[in-house]
C-alpha cells in the first residue's frame, strides 16, 4: 500500500498544480507495489498516468496560443502568413458545402473532446474544382472562423531542381505544423501531387510525392491541412484516401449569381433589372469573375456620382469577362 509520506507528496503536487511531480509520484507507487507482487495493480497505475498524460497533452496543444510573429529563417521563404477576418457567412454557398464547412468547424471546437475518446476530427482537406470558385476564399474564411493564421505554402520556394531539397523543405513545414497552430494551405496542389507514372514524370518529382504521402501519413497534429487544385484528374491515386474531406467546388448557379451580385451591390438602387437575364449573361463565370464584374459596374457608379446602377451597366462588364475568358 503507499505509505503516508507518499500520499501526502501526491495531495501536495494536486494543490499546487504540479501535474508532473503528480505523475512522478504516482509511477512511485507503482513500481512499489511492482515489487510487493501486486503486478496487476502496478499496470493499472501506469495505465492511468499514461491515459492522463495523453488527455493532457491534447488539451494543452487545443488551447496553445496563437502565434502573432510572421515566420522566420528558413520559414519566411516557405510560408506567407495572414489573419484573415473573413467569415462562413460572406460567402455564397450551396447546401452540401455549407454542411461540410459546419461540421469541420464544430469538429474544430470539439477537438479535445473528439480526440479524448480515441477519435479524430476532420482536419485534412482536399479542394477540386475550376479556378475562381472559393477555394482560397474558404481557407481564409475557415482560418476566420477557428481564430488561427492562415499559413500558405510558397510552391514557388518549396519546390527546387537540386535532388532531395524540395522533400527537406517539406520537412521544415510539417515540423512546423507539429508545432504551430494554423491552417496550412497548399495552392495548386497538383505541382507535387500529380500523377507517378505520367508521361511528363521525372524521379524527383515521385521522390517529393512519396515524401507528401508519407509525412501528411504521419502528421497527427491539432492543426488543418488544406489542399486546393484545379485539376484533381492528374492527382496521384494514393493522395485521395489521405485527407478526410473532398470538398467539391462547381460554377455559381443561376440563384447564386443572383445572391453574389445583390450582396455586391448593397446600398444602390437596383431598381428594374432583370435578375433572370442577369444570370444568364453571368452563366459559366466563376464566383470571381461575377464578384469582379459587378465592381466595375459600382466604380463605374462611384466615379459618375450615380447611386443606382443599372441593367446594362451590370451586363456590360459581365460580358466583358466572357470576352476575356474566350481569347
Amino acid at each position: 500500500m503507499a505509505s503516508a509520506k507518499q500520499i501526502k507528496a501526491l495531495l501536495k503536487s494536486h494543490m499546487a498544480g504540479d501535474d508532473e511531480h503528480f505523475y512522478a509520484v504516482a509511477m512511485q507507487l507503482a513500481a512499489h507495489e511492482a515489487k510487493l507482487g501486486h503486478g496487476k495493480l502496478a499496470q493499472e497505475l501506469r495505465t492511468l498516468v499514461d491515459e492522463a498524460k495523453a488527455k493532457r497533452k491534447i488539451a494543452s496543444a487545443a488551447t496553445k496560443p496563437t502565434p502573432i510573429g510572421q515566420p522566420r529563417g528558413e520559414l519566411a521563404n516557405l510560408l506567407e502568413v495572414t489573419y484573415p477576418k473573413t467569415r462562413i457567412g460572406h460567402m455564397i454557398l450551396g447546401d452540401t458545402i455549407a454542411n461540410q464547412l459546419t461540421r469541420i468547424i464544430k469538429e474544430q471546437h470539439h477537438f479535445a473532446k473528439i480526440r479524448s475518446h480515441g477519435l479524430s476530427p476532420r482536419r485534412k482537406l482536399l479542394l477540386v474544382g475550376p479556378p475562381g470558385t472559393g477555394k482560397t476564399m474558404m481557407a481564409s474564411a475557415l482560418a476566420g472562423e477557428l481564430g488561427v493564421p492562415l499559413f500558405q505554402v510558397r510552391l514557388d520556394t518549396l519546390i527546387t531542381k537540386y535532388m532531395g531539397e524540395t522533400a527537406a523543405k517539406l520537412r521544415i513545414v510539417f515540423d512546423t505544423i507539429s508545432e504551430v497552430r494554423g491552417i496550412y494551405f497548399f495552392d495548386e496542389f497538383d505541382a507535387i501531387g500529380s500523377q507517378r507514372g505520367m508521361m511528363n514524370d521525372v524521379g524527383e518529382i515521385r521522390r517529393i510525392l512519396n515524401s507528401f504521402l508519407q509525412m501528411i501519413e504521419q502528421d497527427d497534429s491539432n492543426n488543418l491541412i488544406i489542399a486546393a487544385t484545379n485539376h484533381p484528374e492528374i492527382l496521384d491515386y494514393a493522395l485521395f484516401r489521405r485527407f478526410d474531406d473532398i470538398i467539391d467546388f462547381k460554377l455559381p448557379t443561376p440563384e447564386q449569381i443572383i445572391a453574389l451580385v445583390q450582396s455586391k451591390l448593397t446600398g444602390l438602387t437596383t431598381n428594374r433589372i432583370d435578375w433572370k437575364l442577369i444570370s444568364q449573361k453571368a452563366e459559366g463565370l466563376s464566383y470571381a469573375e461575377v464578384s469582379r464584374a459587378s465592381e466595375e459596374a459600382i466604380k463605374d457608379a462611384i466615379i459618375y456620382d450615380r447611386k443606382f446602377i443599372s441593367e446594362q451597366e451590370l451586363i456590360h462588364p459581365l460580358e466583358e469577362r466572357k470576352a476575356i475568358r474566350t481569347k
